[in-house]
């Protein structure tokens, strides 16, 4: 692909993103392809996606330099201008970030020379009964610890104002849109709709709505379901509800999910993808859904997901399945699947090269 400027998102508090970052410059001036560093903080303040890309020139590619929490702030901006996303792994626990720091520059010559392959990630959009604010009085409190807020998202004008869909909010989100508790000692009050019916009133510490993409994430550490992401579907996830139905639901891309803060609630916080974004007040409402835009990930070679989720939460082996001493056997899919199976689409096994889908 031809591309004319990149856009670097760094976790500058890591001297190893810090000197990958260097690499990434050094292979921009070789290439003549420009370089802007982009999402950092201006003044005290956060930009909005669109701000902090105009600034940068509209670059057609963002590459995130640290683990999966720089990879979501690069999402934001790419999902934004439908640009790709690379994402370089110097985290912990990542899921995202898709090529180790040592192999920057071999990742960039092989984005240039279209040795890719571009994966979609299902993303959230949100409407609501009001716009997003956080009160004043309550900035200081919520981010304390953190840098500086993002903005409150804008409405995006060019949707219908609906008097049973509220307005359209200028939010895209990979991971997660939370509705959770502002006060330690009292528990958010929401009544939960999957696809206009009310499922149940909820007191919990917080209601997450995810994405396949965020099933690993909070939902994950909240109880819900592993769900592969190249799936679709809405997985809403209680924390800590104070009721017996405790279980998560996955919903159907077309069936949207609505939190409505109830009357004798207290205030409740809206975070779209681990950022607080605004406060909602009882009677308020939130609804979550499928966007129809798509995050564009590079890809350099078939993803090995529940690989990587049996090596990131230290999987172990059932004493009772091993007690004969002897590990499972790897089951290698190397030989074209017979004719009855032809429709799968199971990724190459490791060190394959001969192309097969």
């Amino acid at each position: 692909m031809t591309l004319s400027r990149i856009g670097l998102v760094v976790h500058g508090g890591r001297d190893e993103a810090v000197d990958a970052a260097g690499v990434v410059r050094a292979w921009c001036h070789e290439n003549d392809v420009e370089c802007a560093d982009i999402d950092v903080w201006q003044d005290g303040g956060r930009l909005s996606a669109r701000e902090e890309l105009e600034a940068a020139g509209d670059p057609d590619l963002i590459v995130t330099l640290g683990g999966d929490g720089t990879f979501l702030r690069g999402a934001r901006l790419a999902a934004e201008n439908d640009a790709l996303v690379l994402g370089v792994d110097l985290g912990r626990v990542g899921f995202l970030t898709e090529v180790p720091a040592t192999a920057v520059r071999t990742a960039l010559d092989a984005v240039r020379d279209e040795r890719l392959t571009v994966e979609r990630r299902m993303l959230l959009t949100l409407r609501a009964s009001c716009r997003l604010q956080v009160p004043e009085g309550l900035q200081a409190l919520l981010q304390y610890g953190r840098g500086p807020l993002l903005p409150p998202p804008r409405v995006r004008t060019e949707c219908e104002i609906g008097d049973d869909w509220g307005i359209a909010l200028n939010v895209t989100a990979l991971n997660d849109i939370v509705v959770e508790k502002l006060s330690r000692d009292r528990q958010v009050s929401v009544g939960v709709y999957l696809a206009g019916r009310l499922l149940a009133s909820y007191s919990a510490d917080a209601l997450l709505v995810a994405t396949p993409t965020g099933s690993t994430a909070y939902s994950f550490a909240a109880g819900g379901p592993v769900v592969s992401p190249r799936a679709e579907g809405l997985i809403f996830t209680p924390v800590a509800p104070h009721m017996a139905f405790n279980r998560s639901v996955v919903a159907a891309p077309d069936e949207p999910i609505g939190l409505r803060v109830l009357e004798r609630s207290g205030q409740a916080a809206v975070s779209i993808d681990g950022q607080l974004r605004g406060v909602l007040d009882p009677g308020d409402w939130i609804g979550v859904y499928a966007s129809p835009r798509r995050l564009r990930a590079v890809r350099l070679g078939p993803t090995d997901f529940y690989g990587r989720l049996r090596e990131r939460m230290n999987l172990t082996d059932a004493p009772a399945a091993i007690a004969d001493g002897e590990a499972a056997p790897l089951w290698p899919v190397t030989t074209p699947p017979p004719g009855d199976l032809a429709h799968l689409a199971l990724p190459a096994a490791p060190g394959d090269t001969s192309g097969r889908p």
